[in-house]
């Protein structure tokens, strides 16, 4: 079988320090044979690693992907050529995707620990059949509740069901995969293997998101974002005043 590891991101993420080689090193050890690269609002680091894996004989098929943050929520796009801005109305990302003959994913369509990121559920009731996958299973959803309430949500709408690591480390690398019985190539492949794909899930290893909030912070740093560093740390202050 085919291991194809969904919704990763690399250095070119706000939050994600991940290298390159540290990637595909994981990824030749947990023997991964196909990924998506889907990093916060650009598709560099996925273009990246593409060229990183074609000097090396595309031992890692990599697809080309983008966690698009929109207005109501983040939408991933798979299979892009073109880089899609952030801030757009959802409907707007969800068409552009589309445009590109790309595909339609819904990351962690519910997580009460990342309510500001997840799509609304009314954009994704009125554009399921215009969305082809959703996540029923996200690796860094700290409760299995989640889980279950995600897949309430897939069938709810009868969409298709995929599973995403979400990784931004390199421990999570490896952990939640997609078994399926060839690599696709394109979009319309893609609709095809999952049909008969299995899921591959574990549990949340809680360090990464505490990793990737000290990534955040200190990049904001590097930008001279001393505000935005400071609205972070009276938010925190707050929640533990209160």
């Amino acid at each position: 079988m085919i291991k194809m590891e969904m919704h990763v991101h690399t250095r070119y993420s706000n939050d994600s320090v991940m290298c390159l080689w540290i990637l595909y090193i994981m990824c030749r050890f947990f023997k991964i044979d196909c990924i998506a690269i889907t990093d916060h609002n650009n598709i560099l680091g996925a273009v990246a690693f593409r060229e990183f894996c074609e000097k090396r004989k595309n031992r890692v098929k990599v697809i080309i992907g983008e966690e698009i943050y929109t207005k109501q929520g983040e939408i991933i796009g798979l299979f892009l050529n073109e880089e899609i801005e952030a801030g757009l109305e959802a409907a707007e990302a969800i068409s552009r995707i589309r445009k590109q003959g790309g595909i339609v994913y819904v990351p962690h369509p519910y997580d009460l620990k990342r309510s500001n990121t997840v799509l609304d559920e009314d954009v994704i009731c009125s554009n399921k059949e215009k969305i082809d996958c959703i996540e029923v299973h996200n690796g860094r959803n700290i409760s299995k509740s989640y889980d279950i309430k995600q897949l309430e949500i897939a069938e709810k709408y009868r969409i298709r069901q995929i599973i995403g690591s979400d990784a931004h480390t390199m421990i999570e690398i490896g952990r939640n995969y997609v078994e399926v019985g060839s690599i696709p190539n394109s979009a319309s492949e893609f609709a095809e293997v999952l049909k008969e794909a299995k899921f591959k899930c574990s549990n949340c290893i809680k360090a990464s998101h505490h990793i990737t909030k000290v990534v955040k912070v200190l990049k904001m740093i590097g930008r001279g974002n001393f505000c935005g560093v400071y609205r972070i740390i009276t938010r925190r202050v707050k929640r533990y005043k209160y």
